[in-house]
């Protein structure tokens, strides 16, 4: 099979394949064997009739119109596949020349996703600035803080409630008359301030005392409560007990009781090593982004609309897919979150920018760099993935197989290989740090007039 391939316009090519006779003859025979197995014929079992009898019976067209219906896909796959042609869309197909004993010839017009030629200097080198990793004394702290908690003790108290208190209820919730017991609770011990039956029981409760009872009425939000229960709802809370947390002391037998540790020293050195080493870990995937972030910045590719629209709609019905397994539409999970569909569509259109130009630039550099994957490498990757999700990696592999995305595991691999490569090559300096971070320097307050 022979492809020439002409540009047309901005990302659009023309390709022109002609399939040799004897590779069209075999395809035809095919065509004529799959149609004599649909087709009943008299005098003959399914599948058997002569290519003259369909002829005579179907009619020759008919045949042919088939043929290209069929073949065209698979001729088109393999032209561009041999081309290196990444497709946006179906191709607009014209069949040039359908003659028995004659070459197939036909063109496909088509929009392609652009390609980047990139050189070293274009993706090795990038300056990039590598996260803070040290762990702060506030970042101690706040460890420490909820150790503390970990280990607090509820006692009673006979002030009024106020937010961060605990309070023992009987609650009581009713819809027209009749008790809704999946949120009825007795001798129920409640945390003010955490919102689990809504805001405006937590503001009930601000200043009540043991014996109170309040009764209010309140909406049930779908995406607190689901939606057999969403509506309407009256509440009946009899306040019992109010106790507060009560932290233990910040000091070497605190340490000892939380850790393993003989002193609180000891273990603020223990959290404050853990803390610097999970930001170390995290700072390999910030690095990596950002190094990727620089060469994307140093590159000016100009887009198909038809390839942006495409990857923004996929992340829109990502979002309307998420949405639903919430029990919500998408409207009313943007309306929890304070946006709307015009602000989530650019939002996704920007990111869609982003991911279209990383695999662009990555695709650029496994190119230049003659990046492959083994089937080693395919298998660990299979076997990660068989361990994450708890399957059998030969039974996943076969899945994978099948469905074809042994393919685009193979394109990640490679993806994550030219990653590896402009990062290993990257410029990589330790983050400045923020000016509230730095000892003895002030920013000027907003607002504040300047000379």
């Amino acid at each position: 099979m022979e492809t020439t391939v002409e540009s047309t316009d901005k990302h659009t090519v023309k390709l022109t394949i002609e399939v040799p006779p004897e590779e069209f003859a075999k395809d035809l025979d095919k065509t004529y064997r799959a149609i004599a197995r649909e087709v009943k014929i008299p005098g003959f079992r399914p599948g058997k009739a002569p290519k003259t009898i369909i002829d005579a019976q179907v009619g020759q067209d008919v045949v042919l119109d088939e043929f290209v219906h069929v073949a065209v896909p698979s001729y088109f796959r393999t032209a561009v596949t041999d081309e290196d042609l990444a497709p946006i869309g179906d191709p607009e197909v014209d069949v040039e020349q359908l003659e028995l004993g004659k070459p197939f010839i036909f063109t496909a017009t088509v929009e392609v996703r652009p390609r980047l030629e990139l050189t070293e200097d274009d993706y090795k080198g990038v300056t990039v600035e590598k996260p803070a990793t040290d762990a702060t004394d506030e970042e101690v702290d706040q460890y420490v803080e909820r150790l503390r908690r970990q280990f607090a003790e509820l006692e009673p108290v006979g002030r009024p409630v106020k937010e961060g208190d605990f309070v023992t209820a009987n609650v009581t919730v009713t819809r027209n008359g009749q008790q809704l017991d999946q949120l009825t609770r007795e001798d129920y011990l409640y945390s003010v301030g955490s919102a689990e039956f809504g805001p405006v029981m937590d503001a009930k409760l601000a200043g009540t005392k043991p014996g109170d009872i309040v009764r209010f009425e309140d909406t049930l939000e779908p995406e607190r409560f689901g939606e057999e229960l969403a509506g309407p709802a009256g509440f009946l809370v009899m306040v019992k007990e109010v106790k507060e947390l009560e932290l233990p002391d910040e000091d070497d037998a605190f340490a000892k009781t939380a850790s393993e540790f003989d002193s609180l020293q000891e273990l603020r050195d223990d959290l404050r090593a853990k803390i610097a080493e999970a930001k170390e870990r995290e700072s390999v995937g910030v690095i990596r982004d950002r190094a990727l972030q620089a060469v994307i910045d140093r590159v000016d590719v100009e887009l198909p609309d038809s390839l942006i629209e495409d990857e923004t709609s996929h992340r829109m019905r990502h979002a309307e897919d998420q949405a639903s397994r919430y029990g919500l539409t998408l409207d009313q999970m943007l309306e929890i979150q304070g946006w709307d569909r015009d602000r989530l569509a650019e939002d996704n259109r920007q990111h869609a920018l982003r991911a279209i130009k990383a695999d662009l630039v990555l695709e650029s550099v496994a190119r230049a760099e003659e990046l492959d994957v083994t089937a080693e490498e395919i298998g660990t990757q299979i076997g990660t993935l068989a361990q994450a999700y708890d399957r059998d990696p030969k039974e996943l592999a076969k899945q994978l197989d099948r469905s074809g995305q042994i393919v685009t595991l193979a394109g990640d691999i490679i993806r994550s290989k030219a990653l590896d490569i402009i990062v290993d090559h990257a410029d990589i300096t330790e983050e400045s740090p923020s000016p509230d971070e730095s000892d003895g320097i002030t920013g000027t307050d907003e607002g504040e007039d300047t000379d």
